[in-house]
């Protein structure tokens, strides 16, 4: 979602794991905690595309398995993600 608000960084980002598909807290954390390390890894060439777009976005990650997937499934997804959003900003 694309924001009027004046943050410092050109994007903030949630992650969410429903407690419906994983039960116990911890595979929920799990899940989580490669998300945001994809999201770490991978974030600067997308902010840099953000930044000379002068936009100001919200993202919201949403995990939708069911079963716990490896660092890379999830890392690749991410990447997808990155490049479905860049080339709807750059319309």
């Amino acid at each position: 979602m694309e924001t009027e608000l004046a943050y410092v960084n050109p994007c903030q980002a949630m992650f969410v794991v429903p407690k419906r598909s994983f039960k116990k807290a911890h595979d929920r954390n799990k899940l989580k905690r490669r998300m945001r390390e994809a999201y770490r890894l991978n974030k600067a060439p997308f902010y840099e595309m953000v930044i000379s777009q002068n936009k100001k976005i919200i993202l919201s990650f949403l995990f939708i398995g069911k079963k716990i997937e490896e660092y890379k499934e999830i890392e690749e997804a991410v990447l997808t993600h990155f490049k479905k959003i860049e080339a709807v900003l750059k319309k």
